[in-house]
């Protein structure tokens, strides 16, 4: 099995390709599937499913996502990307072939599992949410899906260790942009003028106190950091604008009202002592992944040396999206290299494919 998935994983190295635009990535796969007893279909016009009917009256679902990210890859292998300025830099391409790897093995096990099988194929995990439109294309009410798995490759694991949570795992992501209007004048008459770089530092040592109140009161794995400001043109003028952005991590709903209201409170306050304009913004983000605690208990039992993590990630993942249309469970295996997703040198030792697909066997539904 390893040469296979190693080959597997190696020819998708080989052809990344971004968002939604995967042809390449597609009909490899389609090329895999085509050799087993499944239906191979694509439910929104993006993404690849394997349907493996068992005739059963329910069905169990795996993802795995195949979207690369836009960065040059730095390791010369005889594997490295064909496609210049695209890279597999978040092991997209072992996720692939790990499911692949499960996909024969359902083949082979079709006539002892008391559910069928739905594998998806993804796109766009790292831009639009590509899961949203899986959903939305309603495979898995047509396929009476009652449950999904999901991996990821994770380097700061041991190599072959698989960990989650039950409950709160992943974190909702809202990107927090917030954009000053003042009036600029030179500093001498600064009286004249509305200082929206002032403001902004207000806003930021505020919103951090805020933040320390809203760990201790609602969510204590909750974050909220800004990463990037611009502002003024010149030293000696007040500055008339001023920009900033960040990014705002929680795990529930109560915790991210609780900012996003705290924060406009804090923009009025300011605004109204400086007189300059406030207004702050948001990306839609993805929602948190909340791990199904019965799907959870369930593994433990079938994986027995599944660990739990000591508390929830600040990283965040589509797979949420699939959490909110069936019950879900999301986990990490461990590469062990400590090289970071996103990287231009990610790699991993190929044998954790292996591993990845004992441990999605393992939950297969079975006589």
């Amino acid at each position: 099995m390893l040469e296979r998935l190693t080959r597997y994983r190696r020819d998708l190295h080989r052809i990344p390709e971004l968002d939604l635009d995967l042809p390449e990535t597609t009909a490899y796969i389609r090329s895999v599937l085509a050799n087993l007893p499944c239906e191979v279909f694509s439910p929104e016009g993006h993404a690849v499913c394997a349907y493996f009917d068992c005739g059963k009256p329910e069905t169990v679902a795996f993802r795995s996502d195949m979207d690369a990210l836009p960065i040059c890859e730095a390791v010369d292998s005889d594997f490295k990307s064909t496609h210049p300025g695209k890279m597999h830099a978040c092991g997209h391409d072992g996720h692939m072939a790990i499911a692949l790897g499960l996909a024969e093995v359902v083949a082979g096990l079709k006539s002892k599992l008391t559910k069928n099988v739905l594998i998806v194929f993804q796109p766009a995990e790292e831009t639009t949410g590509g899961a949203r439109l899986i959903c939305e294309s309603g495979v898995f009410k047509e396929k009476n899906a009652t449950a999904i798995y999901g991996f990821h490759l994770w380097p700061d694991l041991p190599m072959g260790v698989v960990a989650s949570l039950p409950g709160p795992l992943l974190a909702q992501s809202n990107e927090i942009t917030v954009d000053f209007t003042g009036k600029s004048t030179h500093i001498a008459k600064s009286e004249d003028g509305a200082d929206a770089l002032l403001a902004m530092a207000r806003f930021v040592v505020e919103a951090d106190r805020m933040l320390s109140r809203l760990k201790s009161e609602v969510d204590p794995a909750s974050t909220l950091k800004f990463g990037r400001v611009t502002a003024g043109t010149v030293r000696n003028a007040i500055a008339a604008a001023g920009h900033l952005e960040g990014s705002l991590r929680v795990f529930s709903s109560e915790a991210f009202n609780y900012a996003w209201d705290h924060l406009h409170e804090i923009a009025d306050r300011i605004s109204k002592d400086l007189s300059v304009g406030i207004r702050i913004t948001k990306s839609e983000g993805y929602p948190p992944v909340i791990n199904d605690r019965k799907l959870f208990e369930d593994a433990e039992k079938r994986i027995p040396e599944l660990q739990k993590l000591p508390k929830p990630l600040l990283i965040a993942e589509d797979f949420a999206f699939y959490q909110k249309a069936l019950p879900g469970l999301f986990m990490l295996l461990g590469t062990g290299t400590g090289i970071p997703l996103h990287s231009d040198r990610f790699n991993f030792d190929e044998r954790v494919l292996v591993r990845g697909v004992e441990i999605y066997t393992k939950l297969l539904p079975l006589q």
